[in-house]
C-alpha cells in the first residue's frame, strides 16, 4: 500500500549529532573580566532595588538597622544575592546578562547546556576565598574547574 501524506503528523527530521567539542572557542580573559564587571553592576542594581522595595515596605527603622553594621547579615545577603542571580540565569539560559553582552555561554566540557548541579557548583566556587585570582592565574577560574564548565564565545 502507497504511504500516503498525513499533515497531521509531526515532521520527522534525522538529527545529526555533531562534534560540538571541536568548535568551541574559550572566553578569553578580557571578556571574562568584562563578564565579571558586567555582572557585578547587575548583582549592586538588584541590591539597590531589593533595599528600596525593603525600605518602602519596612520604614524608617528598617533602614536604620541597615545601615549599622552585620558582617554575619551582610555576607548571607551576598550569599542569597548570588544564588538569586547566577543560578536562574546560568542554569535557564546558560549565560548572565554580562554573558549576553560579551557573546559568551557557559556550557560542560562537552559543550552541552550546564546541570544545574553544575550551575549550583559553579556558584558556590565563587565563594571561595581568592577565587577570581584563580581566572587570573590559572586562566581557568575554580567555578569552572571544579564543576567541569566552560565558558565559551558564541559569536
Amino acid at each position: 500500500m502507497e504511504e500516503q501524506h498525513n499533515p497531521y503528523h509531526a515532521p520527522q527530521a534525522a538529527v545529526a549529532v555533531s562534534e560540538r567539542i571541536g568548535t568551541l572557542v574559550d572566553a578569553g580573559r578580557g571578556r571574562r573580566l568584562a563578564n565579571h564587571l558586567i555582572d557585578t553592576v547587575a548583582m549592586l542594581a538588584m541590591m539597590f532595588v531589593g533595599a528600596m522595595g525593603y525600605g518602602l515596605v519596612a520604614g524608617e527603622a528598617a533602614i536604620a538597622a541597615l545601615e549599622q553594621p552585620n558582617l554575619a547579615r551582610d555576607i548571607g545577603f551576598n550569599i542569597v544575592l548570588m544564588l538569586v542571580y547566577y543560578v536562574p540565569l546560568e542554569g535557564m539560559f546558560g549565560a548572565t546578562l554580562g554573558k549576553l553582552v560579551t557573546g559568551t555561554r557557559v556550557v560542560d566540557e562537552q559543550g552541552r547546556p550546564p546541570t544545574w548541579g553544575q550551575v549550583l557548583g559553579r556558584t558556590l566556587c565563587r565563594l571561595i576565598p581568592f577565587e577570581p585570582l584563580s581566572v587570573l592565574f590559572a586562566g581557568l577560574g575554580w567555578h569552572d574547574r571544579l564543576p567541569r564548565t566552560r565558558v565559551v564565545r558564541t559569536r
